[in-house]
């Protein structure tokens, strides 16, 4: 992997040391849940302040939203204008893949920096991270970076390794589990927060589920997604980077459950405005105005870090973790979720694994572009260490894009990008160049297709091409 070093002016960084935060400081939650202390107040025990001014890191991850759910992906039906002002302020990915076409795999690829063959999670239960298996928040935490996860968490329970206060979160505020998450109005919240002087014994202040009593008997006062944007808005106005904190940069990982069946396999939204008018079945009507809920949080988030005058040090990610997903009486087709491409999630095909890919830097990355670069989720580990001006350690799958997003020469590229799906069978695919190569079952034969000419993948060119599926096994051999 080519390393690259980057000049200071890139950046507008000095490395001059920062005068240290002195005192004794009182740890509190960001999150609004529970009584947030004043920024003046926030702890920085936990890890020292860094000495250079570095950026801070957003990476926002959709549950379900597909390539053709945003206007600036092509959508005619409804509008994201938050959504597309991001991408015309930046870079606006056409070839970026999830890491995999289900929610544990995908998540797992994007942390840990690994393709789905050499990951342990599996589609068809619960597996944990392992102590061992060191995250991108992990490697950020250690480096100087204040670490908070919201919403989704599909890779470890409390009491297990993979506990996200565990995997370097310093906070969190979401759901351990699946099953959680469909409930648009759950009436409690898993919560952990650290400690004011944390032991090995007494790591956290709050630990556990707490009651969100607005929801409590069945009232539906607070809705989880709009939970999750007002904490995150808490969290960046908490920890923002600041003279106090030796400016420290922050590190939110938004798992926003959003576009996905609810409990009782609806899609539940506060309010179906603006379609309640159309002639659209309820199901689409729903899932066009979570979405268009979702732009405007997002909106309220680039306003937020405008206010604070922090947009120009912060690089904010904004993708999906897997192609659209059926259910909730909605198809996917209605909308076009999956743009031109065939399938969705749970499917190796270009639908289930091809998600929008937006990174906006105002003052770093050239507002505007459209990149076919292909990149996928494993890519965001080293591309987020050498944003924070640290090398990414030599054993990962992934690679640094940090040279697209700053309009210079890539050097290092996949040769090949490969996924397995394991469930009941594995299911596998991979792309070289523009083919790409998928079977619904290990020692099936491969179907083929050239995504140049045939990006929709209807017409399977194996039997035509035995030296490219030759050129395929060979690599995935290596």
């Amino acid at each position: 992997m080519n390393r690259l070093s980057f000049p200071e002016s890139k950046f507008a960084m000095k490395r001059t040391c920062l005068r240290r935060f002195s005192g004794v400081l009182l740890a509190a939650t960001a999150f609004g849940i529970l009584p947030a202390a004043s920024a003046q107040s926030i702890s920085t025990a936990d890890a020292p302040p860094p000495e250079p001014r570095r950026p801070s890191i957003i990476f926002i991850q959709c549950d379900g939203l597909g390539w053709g759910d945003l206007s600036c992906y092509g959508q005619t039906k409804f509008q994201t204008p938050n959504l597309d002002q991001l991408a015309a302020g930046g870079i606006r990915f056409t070839d970026y893949y999830a890491g995999d076409a289900a929610s544990s795999l995908a998540g797992a690829a994007l942390l840990l920096g690994r393709d789905t063959t050499h990951l342990k999670q599996r589609a068809d239960m619960d597996v944990p991270l392992a102590a061992d298996e060191i995250t991108v928040a992990q490697r950020l935490q250690q480096s100087g970076y204040r670490t908070t996860l919201i919403g989704e968490w599909f890779l470890g329970g409390d009491g297990t390794s993979g506990a996200p206060w565990l995997k370097g979160f310093n906070e969190f505020a979401g759901y351990l589990d699946p099953g959680e998450t469909v409930d648009y109005y759950a009436d409690y919240i898993w919560h952990y927060a650290p400690a004011r002087n944390p032991t090995p014994d007494h790591p956290a202040a709050f630990q556990g589920r707490e009651t969100l009593y607005d929801n409590a008997d069945g009232k539906k006062g607070e809705y989880i997604p709009d939970l999750f944007a007002k904490a995150a808005g808490n969290f960046i106005r908490t920890y923002q980077p600041a003279p106090f904190n030796g400016y420290r940069p922050f590190f939110l990982l938004l798992n926003y459950t959003i576009a996905r069946p609810g409990d009782g396999n609806t899609m539940p939204v506060p309010t179906d405005a603006p379609y309640s008018d159309e002639a659209w079945p309820q199901p689409e009507k729903n899932r066009a105005a979570m979405i268009v809920r979702l732009d405007n949080h997002i909106g309220e988030l680039l306003e937020e870090l405008k206010n604070l005058r922090l947009e120009s040090n912060t690089v904010i990610f904004f993708s999906s973790d897997t192609g659209p997903q059926t259910g909730g009486g909605v198809d996917p087709k209605f909308f076009q979720s999956a743009g031109p491409f065939r399938g969705g999630r749970g499917g190796l095909y270009e639908g289930g694994l091809r998600v929008p890919m937006i990174v906006s830097w105002p003052g770093t990355i050239r507002p505007g572009q459209v990149s076919d670069s292909p990149w996928a989720a494993w890519d965001f580990l080293p591309t987020a260490l050498q944003i924070a001006l640290r090398e990414p350690p030599p054993n990962l799958d992934g690679l640094s894009v940090l040279p697209t997003l700053l309009g210079e020469t890539q050097t290092n590229r996949h040769e090949l990008f490969s996924w397995e799906l394991r469930g009941g069978e594995t299911a596998q695919a991979a792309r070289l160049d523009d083919w790409k190569m998928v079977r619904s079952k290990a020692g099936e034969p491969w179907e083929l297709y050239n995504l140049k000419t045939d990006p929709g993948e209807t017409q399977d060119v194996a039997d035509k091409n035995p030296g490219v599926i030759a050129k395929f096994e060979e690599l995935l051999k290596k």
